[in-house]
């Protein structure tokens, strides 16, 4: 299945942004070149959240469960373009299923743990997958039950194999099928480096979930992102606690792992004391960590104290704003260089790291503007992509600082569209072929020189009261100095004379509890303008997330409506 224009092909071939090679390819590569290294680790904790023992699988090994795999598949009935759903936490398994289906040209649909039927049967109706792997038991739930439950409602939906040994009538056994020996040569498919390989899930925060196709060319160029700006290095270690179904997990680690030939540790779901052992035991290079998780290690030294990070050369960061003390914390007392990262599902990404920063404070705060001609920077992904900030009102292109715009980028990292939706993708790309990613940035640096972007926040995360626009993420950082406050989400709701108004949803500390005057008087101190105060609060537990953590504002605005 090839979603991109031949037009565009030829351009980002004769130019040398997209290649030949499959996913597939560089595994062999890998293979070819150090067989005996260890290329994939399970976590340590494995055996408390599903079937089976830790594994580690040379890369030899991971040739050969991958080649029974694709055979085992193939004797199943899956053919090139078939629909392979999975829903799997990180463990070898997963890996080698993405590297079987690329075998066999099969497009892989990677789920969240966290869905259940609502979205699956959502899922499964704009896909009519042909296969659907999973697990009778993590976390207590049978993911597998479930697909079966719903097995009638969709024909196309031939066989469901679990991850268990034994299974039930009706169900394969994947590692049945990781063990059985191949009679004869593993099938190969006529697969292109310009084939889908997967259709991943944006994120849901405003809509329903929307499916990505990514092939093999879009994952390989923007794994170049990670591997310039987070200074990868060939045979590097890298720990993974991002699950491997979208950009995080597959264009950060998956293929940057195969690019570089080194050993990929998985760790899912996220358990701190693990975590910090597999840094230790494995001599990680590098890894990824939420802010917050960079933020309580600093202010929990002790916890570092038993931490050998020796090995350790950076860490990338993102999805939230960054702290400038934090960032700066990190390079200062442990020599590590944290990287701030952007990305979306889509294809945009900005890496800024030490070469492109080295002053903490501003990596901290601003990303390299990517994508415009004038800046040169490291990273080979800058020089081949186009972006450009556009007023979300008029349309019309900003080029001064200070001013949100929406962030539109154009280059070979953009998917070519959402799957069998055409009413979206119509919403989202330009006549010229920009992606509008719905983000909102400002032109920035000093003096003359522009050569910055800042993220302000979500277009609909803008509120506008009254004809003055607010940006939600300003007062949310904000608030969050508050001493009471563990999270806090800022949104817009309707009102008839100001068009809307803010409430600040908020999930207080334990043992503490919080009104709005307390909230209105610590942003007073802060002298902001009093156009940006809150005028309702709404205490929660916590706040509502998507599996990859991101808050869900489309349900708060809901409820606080």
């Amino acid at each position: 299945m090839i979603l991109s224009s031949a037009a565009q092909i030829r351009e980002y071939t004769e130019k040398g942004w997209w290649g030949t090679d499959t996913i597939l390819d560089l595994f062999l590569k890998d293979v070819q070149a150090t067989p005996d290294a260890v290329a994939v680790v399970d976590p340590p904790n494995r055996g408390d959240l599903i079937a089976g023992a830790p594994q580690r699988l040379t890369y030899t090994e991971l040739k050969e469960a991958t080649e029974r795999l694709a055979g085992a598949m193939a004797e199943a009935g899956l053919r090139q373009d078939d629909v392979l759903m999975v829903q799997l936490p990180n463990i070898v398994e997963l890996v080698a299923i993405y590297l079987a289906a690329a075998r066999l040209g099969v497009i892989v649909s990677p789920l969240p743990m966290q869905y259940r039927s609502h979205e699956l049967r959502q899922l499964m109706a704009l896909t009519t997958p042909r296969a659907f792997i999973s697990t009778m038991d993590f976390h207590g739930f049978n993911y597998v039950a479930m697909v079966q439950e719903h097995q009638a409602e969709f024909p196309s939906l031939q066989w469901i194999a679990a991850l268990e040994a034994e299974t039930p009538d009706g169900v394969l056994s994947l590692t049945q099928m990781l063990n059985t020996p191949l009679d004869g040569a593993a099938p190969r498919a006529d697969v292109t480096a310009n084939d889908i390989f997967t259709i991943c899930w944006t994120s849901g925060t405003e809509a329903a979930p929307k499916g990505v196709p990514r092939s093999h060319n879009h994952w390989i160029w923007i794994s170049y992102a990670s591997i310039d700006g987070c200074e990868f290095e060939a045979g590097h270690h890298l720990l993974n606690p991002f699950p491997l179904i979208n950009m995080a997990g597959i264009g950060g680690m998956l293929v940057p792992w195969l690019l570089t030939g080194g050993k990929l540790v998985l760790h899912q779901p996220f358990d701190l004391p693990t975590y910090l052992k597999q840094i230790v035991v494995e001599k990680i290079n590098y890894t990824v960590a939420p802010p917050a998780l960079l933020n309580m290690l600093l202010m929990r030294p002790e916890i570092l104290e038993k931490v050998d990070l020796s090995a350790m050369k950076n860490i990338g960061s993102g999805s939230a704003p960054l702290s400038p003390w934090m960032v700066t914390q990190w390079q200062e007392k442990y020599d590590l260089i944290v990287i701030n990262i952007f990305g979306s599902n889509e294809g945009a990404s900005f890496t800024s790291g030490h070469n492109e920063f080295p002053d903490p404070a501003i990596r901290a705060q601003y990303f390299p503007r990517f994508g415009v001609p004038e800046y040169v920077w490291p990273s080979r992904v800058a020089a081949q992509m186009l972006t450009k900030l556009v007023d979300p009102a008029s349309g019309q292109e900003i080029t001064e600082p200070g001013i949100p715009g929406e962030l539109a980028i154009k280059g070979p990292g953009i998917f070519p569209g959402y799957y069998k939706r055409p009413d979206l993708t119509a919403k989202v790309f330009d006549e010229d072929g920009y992606f509008y990613t719905g983000d909102l940035f400002e032109i920035a640096g000093e003096g003359d020189k522009l050569d910055r972007y800042r993220f302000v926040g979500r277009v609909k995360d803008i509120i506008n009261r009254g004809g003055v626009k607010i940006s939600s993420e300003e007062i949310e950082g904000l608030i969050m100095g508050h001493p009471k406050v563990a999270e806090v989400a800022v949104v817009g709701y309707p009102d008839e004379r100001m068009g809307e108004k803010l409430c600040a949803v908020v999930a207080v500390k334990p043992g503490q509890s919080l009104t709005l005057p307390e909230i209105v008087d610590y942003l007073k101190a802060k002298d902001i303008a009093v156009f940006k105060l809150p005028e309702k609060l709404l205490v929660v537990d916590r706040l509502p997330r998507n599996p990859v953590g991101k808050v869900l504002k489309r349900t708060l605005r809901e409820q606080v409506r």
